[in-house]
Formats: structure tokens, sequence, C-alpha cells
């Protein structure tokens, strides 16, 4: 028996698929996001919004009680400290719905993980030449 699995072409049909109040915390993350990392493509990935560069940065997704945010595991290791009431497992935060988000840990962890993944790339460029 096949299942009817919910694909989406883009960030902006995933988010128009929540209520509006989660629509609105969902477009200021993609838009925080899009800030620390403004060359960063958009793409769904695993079914879930997603930046990349060189590579996955970023992916999020909304659940019922709160935000899944995941940066990868060397996102939250570099930021520990800051993200452990968020830590949930390795590599996801999880943002529950009755706390603001922490736009500026977010725009840290994010500014990070572009700036490992440009020199992960660079680094691979060198060695091929």
């Amino acid at each position: 028996m096949k299942e009817n699995k919910i694909t989406y072409e883009s960030i902006d049909e995933y988010i128009s698929t929540f209520a509006p109040e989660v629509q609105a915390i969902l477009q200021t993350l993609r838009e925080a996001i899009k800030e620390s990392a403004p060359d960063a493509k958009e793409k769904i990935s695993y079914q879930m919004p997603t930046f990349e560069l060189h590579g996955n940065l970023v992916h999020f997704a909304a659940f019922k009680k709160h935000i899944g945010f995941y940066p990868g595991a060397s996102g939250i290791d570099e930021f520990k400290e800051e993200a452990k009431e968020f830590h949930k497992s390795k590599g996801t935060l999880q943002f529950p719905f009755d706390k603001p988000l922490p736009y500026d840990l977010i725009s840290r962890i994010v500014k990070y993980r572009t700036a490992r993944n440009i020199e992960k790339f660079e680094s691979k460029s060198k060695k091929k030449k």
C-alpha cells in the first residue's frame, strides 16, 4: 500500500500550510536566516525548509508545540552553553511556541555554519588545483 506523502515545492508553500500565528514565526525565522546568510539559497530538503551554501547550512520545521531548528552537530557544539535549554538531540534545537525565538543565537549559529561551509569549500578547491 502506497502512502500519500505531502511534498513541498518551496518554502512559501511549506509555510502556507500552518496557522497564521505559526506562519508569522516561520517567516520571521526565515528572514533572520536570510539576513545572517544572504548568499545562501533556499530549498526544500527532507520536506523541510533548508538554506544551503556549499552544502546544507540549516533546516527548520514547525511541529505541534515547537519549531525544530537543525544546524547540525557542529552548529550546536559551538554554542552548546547558550543552546543547552533548547538542545534536544544531536544536531537539533527545539524552540517552544510559548517562548520567543532566540534570534541572536540563531543568527550566530547560521553565521558560524556559513563560515565553516565556506572554509570547507575553499579547502577542497585548493586541493583540486
